[in-house]
C-alpha cells in the first residue's frame, strides 16, 4: 500500500468538511465562486478538527504537569552525570531517565500529540488543494464531493488576487508573494507566543531549568524558523488552515493558563491576584479540582519512591486568615 492510498481516506473527509461548509455558508448568501467562502470553509475544517483534538489537549496539560512535577528529580540525575561523559555513564544516565519517566507514567512526547493527529488531515488537505487543478481540468479523478465543476470553482477562487492553491515557490504573481509572506508571519507569530506563554507564565520556576527547559526554548525559536521555511512551498489554502489552527492553539491556551494555571507559576499568583482584587476566594472549585489532581498524583509519586521529601498540604490564604495561622479551636472549648 502506498503512501497516497494511506492518505486518501484523510483526502475524501478534508473534501467533505470543506464541501459542506462550503454548501452551509452559500446557503446563508455568501457567493459560491468566492475565495472568502472557500477560506472559510477552510476555518470550518479547523473548528472540527480541533473541537475533535480537545481530549488530546486536556491529556497534553496533564502531561505538561507531570514533566514539570518530576523536573526536581530530574535535575537531580542530571547533576550525578554531570561530570562523566564516558558512554557508560551516558547510558546509565539515560536508563535512569526512562525509568523516571516510567514509574511516573511520564512521556516527554505527549505535547506533541495534537500534532501529530492533525498531519494526516494537514497533508490530506494539502493533497485536496494541489489537486483542484487536475480535477477542474478533467485529468485526475474526483475527490469525495470535490468534482470537476467543483474543483474549478475552487481553483479560480482567490483572496487578495491570490489563489487558494497557488503557492510562493511557484507563484509569478506578486499578490501570491504578499499574501504568503504575511501568512508565514502571522503562523510564526502564533506558534512563538504560544510557546513563550506557556513557558513564562504557566511553568514554575524550577521547571525553567535543566535539559528539558532547554528544549523548550530551543523550540520555542526553531518552530517559527521551520514555518518560516517551508511555508514557501506550501499552498495559500494550507497557509490559512495552518494559521488558523496555531490561533486556536494560542487562544486554547490562553484560557487554560488564566483559568487553570499550573500550581507555583507566575500566572497562578497573577490568578489569585485578580481575585483578591476583586474580593473573590482564592480557592474556587477549579483551582481545588486542578490541586486535588496534582496532589493525588504527587502522592502517587512518593509511594512509588520516585519523589522524596515531606509532601505540603496546599492551605487557602482564606482559611489562613481566618485561623490566624493557628489551628482553629473546637466548639465547647472556651479556655
Amino acid at each position: 500500500m502506498s503512501f497516497s492510498d494511506l492518505l486518501y481516506p484523510f483526502e475524501w473527509l478534508v473534501a467533505w468538511i470543506m464541501y459542506l461548509w462550503h454548501e452551509a455558508l452559500t446557503m446563508i448568501g455568501l457567493p459560491e465562486t468566492s475565495g472568502w467562502t472557500w477560506t472559510l470553509s477552510i476555518v470550518g475544517l479547523v473548528l472540527i478538527m480541533r473541537a475533535a483534538l480537545i481530549p488530546l489537549f486536556v491529556k497534553q496539560i496533564h502531561a505538561s504537569r507531570k514533566m514539570q512535577l518530576i523536573q526536581p528529580e530530574m535535575q537531580k540525575i542530571q547533576a550525578k552525570y554531570k561530570d562523566k561523559k564516558d558512554p557508560e555513564s551516558r547510558q546509565k544516565m539515560t536508563e535512569e531517565t526512562m525509568a523516571m519517566y516510567k514509574d511516573t507514567g511520564t512521556n516527554p512526547f505527549s505535547s506533541c500529540l495534537p500534532i501529530l493527529a492533525q498531519s494526516p488531515f494537514f497533508f490530506g488537505l494539502f493533497r485536496v488543494l494541489n489537486s483542484l487543478d487536475e480535477i477542474g481540468a478533467g485529468t485526475a479523478d474526483a475527490i469525495g464531493p470535490i468534482t470537476q465543476h467543483v474543483a474549478a470553482q475552487a481553483e479560480s477562487s482567490a483572496i487578495f488576487g491570490a489563489q487558494l492553491s497557488a503557492q510562493f515557490s511557484s507563484a509569478e504573481n506578486l499578490s501570491v508573494r504578499i499574501v504568503t509572506v504575511v501568512l508565514i508571519i502571522l503562523m510564526s507569530a502564533t506558534t512563538f507566543t504560544t510557546q513563550y506563554q506557556l513557558m513564562r507564565k504557566n511553568m514554575p520556576a524550577s521547571a525553567l531549568e535543566g535539559q528539558f527547559a532547554q528544549q523548550q526554548k530551543m523550540m520555542l525559536y526553531l518552530f517559527p524558523i521551520i514555518f518560516a521555511v517551508s511555508g514557501v512551498f506550501f499552498p495559500v489554502g494550507v497557509l490559512i488552515y495552518w494559521f488558523t489552527t496555531n490561533l486556536w492553539t494560542m487562544l486554547q491556551q490562553f484560557y487554560v493558563i488564566r483559568r487553570m494555571p499550573a500550581p507555583g507559576s507566575a500566572a497562578e499568583k497573577a490568578m489569585q491576584d485578580r481575585r483578591r482584587k476583586k474580593g473573590k476566594p482564592i480557592d474556587t472549585y477549579e483551582e481545588t479540582r486542578e490541586r486535588a489532581h496534582d496532589l493525588e498524583m504527587e502522592e502517587e509519586l512518593r509511594t512509588k519512591g520516585v519523589l522524596s521529601g515531606q509532601r505540603q498540604q496546599p492551605k487557602s490564604k482564606k482559611r489562613a486568615k481566618k485561623s490566624g495561622g493557628q489551628t482553629p479551636k473546637k466548639p465547647g472549648n472556651s479556655t
